[in-house]
């Protein structure tokens, strides 16, 4: 299923929570989007469609670590002193070799590796958890953990450290349940689907 259908299951799934928190209207737009979302995230595993739409291109970051690391070098060997120079000099050839090595897959794990920063530095519990959600799901196949019973826990406690951050009722229901309904569309019982999910992973890789 692609990623518009998941999109549409996951707000339909937000929006049927807000009408049974009987929200206002801006918190049931805000549990729609929530629901959309969450409908998403399972495929931001390495080779999921979701991870090109959050990443920047490897080019970008590339090009930006090499013209850091020429420019390390041509400092260092101007301005440095002499243990100076050749440890600046050293670390910027290493920065140009290191950054040319980087492709685009690698751009999901450098996001998870952000976002946890960012939850740091703001605080936040969930986006800590988000980032390491990220960083794991840029390491694991396609429809393997994220697909999961474990990734739905996981994914649950991110959601319910949200409404603590937020302090809005539904926020909890609205994510989790658009999770789940991106599960329940990619399962193989379902006719358009050729593949199905590991829902029981690790116990059992069998695709259901």
């Amino acid at each position: 299923m692609n990623g518009t259908a998941h999109t549409a299951f996951g707000a339909a799934t937000g929006f049927i929570v807000a009408n049974t928190f009987h929200t206002s209207p801006s918190t049931t737009l805000l549990l729609v989007g929530l629901g959309g979302v969450s409908g998403l995230i399972p495929d931001l595993d390495i080779d999921g469609s979701l991870r090109g739409k959050i990443t920047i291109s490897h080019k970008v970051i590339r090009t930006v670590a090499q013209l850091i690391g020429a420019l390390m070098i041509f400092y260092s060997f101007y301005g440095g002193s002499s243990t100076e120079k050749w440890l600046g000099i050293g670390i910027g050839l290493a920065m140009m070799v290191v950054s040319s090595m980087i492709k685009q897959k690698h751009m999901l794990t450098i996001t998870g590796i952000g976002v946890i920063v960012g939850g740091f530095s703001l605080q936040e519990l969930w986006l800590i958890l988000l980032g390491i959600y990220i960083l794991i799901a840029s390491f694991v196949s396609h429809r393997s953990y994220t697909h999961s019973i474990l990734g739905v826990i996981f994914f649950g406690i991110i959601a319910s450290k949200l409404e603590e951050s937020l302090g809005i009722d539904g926020v909890f229901y609205a994510c989790l349940a658009g999770y789940i309904s991106h599960l329940i569309a990619d399962l193989k019982i379902l006719p358009f689907n050729k593949r199905g999910i590991k829902l029981f992973l690790p116990v059992s890789s069998k695709e259901i």
